[in-house]
């Protein structure tokens, strides 16, 4: 199989879909690389790495669209990529359909192998999500701190606090692993933390790691509503696989936060948690909405590419390889998890949460691959 990766065209994206040691293990397995010039200088790869470890480099993204039988992407294709898509392409990436119609109407038509990191599922576990989950569960607090600095319409305050003068509270709407590592940094930050979710089991669970470094709240809408109104910082990430994110915080809740709070809304990659929610970019990546600000950047891991690009890429090669080395349909077969990865194939939506956010038909995968 031919497999390709390309320069990420989305703003102030500078990850890469393979690393070099990536190029030498589809290499190793007989396969050819195409990698266009350029595409992993962001992440601190250059090209010479790249040849070294066997890829052919190209100077446009056109020739290795038209090249490839297997693209892996960072993120989703833009809409100036649309046009080299083509029917029977494998495209592996972050994909998030159920929030971008237009993408999931140009993979349909275009009759895409669309197999999207975020819906690949193994033992209960996104294990293409987990590593950018932690990455963007430290990035969260971090950033959250600094906004909430005055220069930028934050309350100026310090969320560890001094001796003498109060922490500040930090609410984490989602206790899953983005969650987690938002805890674990805040917690770490000296911060006050409380912790919400409707999973009894997950507070249980966080309870114990964290014991009295963080308070825990069922995630009722009364307890949502009491907790963001003691916010200094509300960090958003609810995440249900495949589909739209609930709008868990209203516009009329925000007259609730204190003037200057801030929201970091880590799930805006599936719609966002906060109905004020929408997407911004590391060059401009605040507004202020109600007297509250709001950093809602889709792709934060994007912030540190080296380390998100070498932990993405750990969790996702070995997927990229079952595919390259049986062909989708047979990788497939094989492995549930792969199977549960594919979004679209053959014009055909094959994920059931992607289906209902977008109110398209489902279609079992099994029907479409028995005979090929």
């Amino acid at each position: 199989m031919i497999i390709g990766t390309v320069r990420e065209r989305k703003q102030h994206e500078y990850r890469v879909g393979l690393t070099p040691d990536n190029v030498a293990a589809y290499v190793k397995n007989g396969h050819q690389v195409i990698v266009e010039t350029g595409a992993g200088e962001g992440a601190g790869f250059p090209d010479a790495e790249y040849t070294e470890s066997g890829a052919t480099i190209v100077n446009t993204m056109e020739e290795v669209y038209n090249s490839v039988d297997m693209l892996v992407k960072v993120k989703e294709p833009l809409p100036n990529e649309y046009p080299l898509l083509r029917p029977g392409l494998i495209l592996f990436a972050y994909l998030h359909l159920a929030a971008d119609r237009q993408q999931a109407e140009a993979i349909k038509t275009k009759r895409v192998k669309a197999v999207a990191y975020e819906t690949i599922e193994e033992h209960g576990t996104l294990p293409c999500l987990r590593p950018m989950s932690e990455i963007a569960g430290r990035l969260s607090i971090q950033e959250g701190a600094k906004y909430i600095e005055s220069a930028y319409g934050g309350r100026g305050i310090l969320l560890g606090g001094i001796p003498g003068v109060e922490r500040g509270n930090v609410v984490i709407i989602g206790g899953g692993t983005v969650g987690t590592y938002a805890a674990k940094a805040a917690v770490g930050m000296g911060a006050h933390v409380t912790v919400l979710d409707i999973n009894l089991n997950r507070l249980v669970y966080l309870e114990d790691i964290f014991g009295t470094g963080i308070s825990t709240l069922y995630a009722s809408e009364k307890n949502i509503k009491k907790a963001i109104s003691e916010a200094d910082l509300a960090v958003g990430t609810v995440l249900v696989p495949g589909s739209a994110t609930p709008k868990l915080v209203r516009r009329e809740h925000l007259k609730l936060m204190k003037r200057g709070a801030v929201i970091v809304d880590v799930a805006i990659d599936q719609g966002g948690c906060f109905e004020t929610s929408h997407v911004t970019y590391h060059d401009d990546p605040v507004f202020i909405e109600e007297g509250v600000v709001h950093y809602c950047v889709g792709n934060m891991p994007g912030a540190v590419p080296r380390t998100s690009t070498i932990a993405l890429t750990n969790a996702t090669l070995r997927y990229g390889l079952q595919i390259a080395d049986l062909g989708l349909e047979e990788a497939a077969r094989r492995s549930l998890p792969i199977a549960k990865g594919v979004n679209y194939y053959d014009g055909k939506c094959t994920n059931a949460g992607v289906a209902k956010a977008l109110g398209e038909d489902y279609h079992d995968l099994a029907s479409f691959i028995e005979s090929v």
